[in-house]
């Protein structure tokens, strides 16, 4: 039977969303253990994609798979038949299941599925799904999204529209400090190619112009631009092809750099610096020079207050306080970024070991399977859950969560 949000007191909600993860406790833990013994890479995620979409459709989501023209991405919907056709409101949890190479989930994207999965079901539960819908006139979205690490799911399904209409879209992440909001500056990968002319460095040195050592200067100059560079900006590079013998003058020379700026506007002006250095290096060498951007740039991470402060109240009920990050650390770029200029998001961190840690290591993938661990992802799933709750419940929160995004947006925050 449908009910209005009038009918359901908050609190009664929140009481059967504790109750419903507390019943799929292990299982949630299976999952995440299950995902960390497999660990699978970017866009190679068939087998947590699959597992994921299946554990969704049994508790009745309809799951596409395949969405955004990515194999391993689905969307589990219950409630509205989704945003476009109107159930607002509409909340959308976050899924990653992508590993490291090498490292496996050393980033702990394993809890971050099961987190995510455990406050879509939890919250189903909760909300009273007969089937048809959750009661609100709103919509649940349960979002897999592959390939944080390299390449940027989220980007791709932005592009496709597929968070158009969300008013809130939810994760969490496994780190070393419980912080309320992720301070995640805009990232792009960017390719820098010098075109020389190859020629013997000893019968003809005159006729050669060397690719590798236009390269090598590029490097200079920007390592004088690094001492002028602003908090939350920075340009890291290597070479990616430096010439194959050393009695050739390299006629082709290629460096592949990562920069990163505290917002994204920060980062277009630090692309610009690079492809200005990079011209004046060409023209001083008598080098050609091509700049070009490899894959999607990941934009600076808005953290929306409103949901974030609901976040951690929920938290808080499970004895995990959040603070506020340390001024002037920076913890990475993601693309969670992308999708949270364009509605409102969160993405508070929870620590699963202590500070002096430090995750993409060895130590990092063994925590991600650790009693601390279980005990993270199961409070996450229900402070997530609860958020999501709010929003559906409580029509002052996504009105107020949006006007916050909007505040910021303005301010270029």
């Amino acid at each position: 039977m449908s009910r209005t949000p009038e009918a359901r007191a908050p609190e009664t909600v929140y009481a059967r969303v504790r109750e419903e993860v507390a019943a799929r406790a292990d299982r949630l833990w299976e999952v995440s253990l299950a995902l960390h013994r497999e660990p699978e890479t970017a866009y190679e995620e068939h087998g947590a994609s699959r597992l994921l979409a299946d554990e969704l459709e049994r508790e009745g989501f309809r799951v596409e798979r395949g969405v955004a023209g990515l194999p391993t991405a689905f969307v589990g919907r219950s409630g509205g038949e989704g945003p476009a056709e109107g159930g607002r409101p509409c909340v959308a949890l976050l899924m990653e299941y992508d590993a490291l190479p090498l490292l496996g989930h050393a980033c702990g994207h394993n809890l971050i599925a099961a987190a995510g999965l455990g406050a879509a079901l939890a919250a189903r539960a909760a909300l009273g799904e007969a089937g048809t819908g959750i009661g609100t006139g709103g919509t649940l979205l349960a979002v897999g999204t592959p390939a944080e690490e390299r390449g940027g799911g989220k980007v791709t399904e932005v592009e496709a529209g597929l968070f158009e209409g969300v008013d809130a879209a939810l994760m969490f992440h496994p780190g070393v400090y419980d912080w309320a909001r992720a301070p995640l500056t805009a990232s792009a990968q960017i390719r820098v190619g010098f075109h020389g002319r190859a020629a013997h460095p000893t019968g003809s040195p005159t006729e050669g112009i060397d690719a590798l050592g236009a390269l090598i200067q590029l490097f200079n100059a920007l390592g004088v631009l690094h001492k002028r560079l602003p908090s939350g900006s920075h340009v890291q590079g290597i070479v990616t092809d430096g010439g194959r013998a050393t009695n050739i003058v390299p006629e082709y020379a290629e460096g592949l750099f990562g920069l990163r700026g505290g917002t994204t506007t920060a980062l277009e002006a630090l692309v610009e610096e690079l492809r200005t250095c990079a011209r004046g290096v060409a023209l001083a060498t008598g080098t050609t020079v091509e700049v070009t951007d490899v894959g999607g740039r990941y934009e600076h991470f808005r953290d929306n207050d409103v949901l974030s402060g609901l976040f951690a109240g929920h938290l808080e009920r499970a004895g995990i306080r959040l603070s506020e990050p340390v001024a002037g650390v920076y913890l990475g770029s993601s693309d969670i970024g992308n999708v949270s200029t364009r509605v409102p998001a969160i993405h508070p961190f929870v620590a699963i070991m202590g500070a002096d840690g430090s995750d993409h290591t060895p130590e990092f993938a063994e925590a991600a399977a650790g009693p601390r661990a279980r005990r993270v992802v199961l409070a996450a799933a229900e402070a997530l859950a609860c958020t999501a709750v709010d929003v559906l419940l409580r029509a002052d929160v996504p009105e107020r969560a949006w006007e916050g995004f909007r505040e910021k947006a303005a301010a270029g925050l």
